[in-house]
């Protein structure tokens, strides 16, 4: 099975998020809390360095065994843990009252995960991947293989080591920094199910990476030297300890997550907000954009956030502008309309979470003692009636007295 582009083949990610109104300063969007399930405790030896590298960003971490017959997601109607690491390839089922079901509750309640697996992968954690969007060969021995992009050594292989250097281009998924050598992967064949639209989007702020690889975050790979069949550049260790620190950050929100707080209109000139406004009234939109930077919230910088005034469909689409300390802000007409319109703020872009902003507003026409006096757009009106009555004073005229 030939390789797709590394995104596809390590991971499916997951975001759509609703603003968050707020304070801009203080805790971060997530809590720290992470419950790792494996199958075995000696992966968590074998994978210790991508664990100490969560630990060592602050994560909380828990290990517990998948079938742990104490294991529980949540106690007292409340979420026990902020994201879930599936280390648990071959399990059949979870222990307690963990199921399929309620890791989809989890995640359908906003909380993260990454779920790897391998050859062993179990229906339970096919399933999963199922319901996330990523469809697993059915073949349980279907190993990738590329003729390719694989990682050469010194005696001829099946080329199911796979040397990826085909990254998706984004600094908010894997850093600003770029990953120089290949990424390792050894695992099962598994893609993206394009009839599923979560693979994209979520509807809420749930992030999920799923991996055909174990091997992907384990001790050996992250520190084993690489080189890419075909090149002479040999690198002393390969780009999987960068890329899953990187890509792990990114789903942990600790890049990436966007919020917007002081959402302010007023007309031109004034400050207060008013409970309606008139046709052709001059008004200015604004609001604050941040983006979590793993420690603090900083203002979020881009030139294509834009503001819809909406009835139906935009009357007014309009690119904000922003000062470069977090402020967006749009002045605009009222359109010659009235009726219930909405402030709309729809902001979409590779790796943030969503901005889905709404606010309702009346337009009111003019009451009667507030159209000028003379309309302009009146004045043939205003002629037709004269003259009607100055033909009729002079055909009255000239009946009466030219007999």
């Amino acid at each position: 099975m030939a390789a797709p582009r590394v995104l596809l083949l390590l991971a499916a990610a997951a975001l759509l998020a609703v603003a968050s109104l707020g304070d801009a300063s203080g805790e971060g969007p997530r809590g720290r809390k992470l419950l790792v399930l494996v199958d075995d405790l000696a992966v968590r030896s074998s994978h210790s360095a991508f664990f100490g590298s969560l630990q060592a960003r602050g994560l909380d971490l828990e290990f517990r065994l998948a079938d742990d017959p104490k294991l529980s997601l949540h106690r007292y109607g409340q979420y026990l843990y902020d994201g879930l690491v599936l280390f648990a390839p071959s399990t059949p089922r979870f222990g307690g009252s963990v199921d399929q079901n309620a890791v989809l509750e989890f995640i359908d309640a906003g909380h993260d995960m990454i779920l790897a697996a391998d050859h062993s992968a179990s229906d339970l954690i096919r399933g999963i991947a199922t319901e996330c969007g990523v469809d697993f060969d059915e073949d349980p021995e279907a190993m990738v293989i590329d003729h390719i992009n694989y990682a050469s050594s010194e005696v001829e292989g099946d080329h199911t080591l796979i040397a990826g250097d085909d990254l998706i281009q984004s600094d908010v998924i894997l850093g600003s920094k770029k990953i120089e050598a290949p990424v390792l992967f050894r695992g099962i064949g598994h893609a993206a199910n394009p009839s599923n639209s979560l693979v994209l989007k979520a509807r809420n702020n749930a992030r999920v990476l799923i991996s055909g690889s174990l091997d992907l975050f384990s001790n050996r790979f992250l520190k084993s030297g690489v080189q890419k069949a075909g090149s002479k550049m040999s690198h002393d260790k390969a780009g999987n300890e960068q890329f899953v620190t990187e890509t792990s950050k990114w789903v942990f929100h600790e890049r990436g997550h966007l919020k917007a707080v002081n959402v302010k209109h007023h007309k031109v000139g004034e400050t207060n907000e008013p409970s309606m406004y008139r046709i052709n009234d001059d008004l200015e939109y604004s609001v604050e954009i941040y983006e979590w930077s793993g420690t603090s919230w900083k203002p979020y910088v881009a030139d294509d956030v834009q503001i819809q005034f909406f009835m139906m469909s935009p009357y007014v689409l309009k690119n904000m502008s922003t000062d470069k300390t977090a402020v967006y802000s749009a002045s605009f007409k009222v359109p010659d309309v009235y009726g219930v319109f909405q402030f709309k703020v729809e902001y979409q872009r590779l790796g943030y979470t969503g901005l889905s902003l709404a606010k309702q507003i009346p337009v009111r026409p003019y009451r009667h003692d507030e159209y000028e006096r003379f309309i302009t757009s009146a004045f043939p009106y205003y002629a037709a009636s004269f003259s009607t009555m100055g033909a009729f004073f002079i055909f009255s005229v000239a009946y009466l007295y030219h007999k």
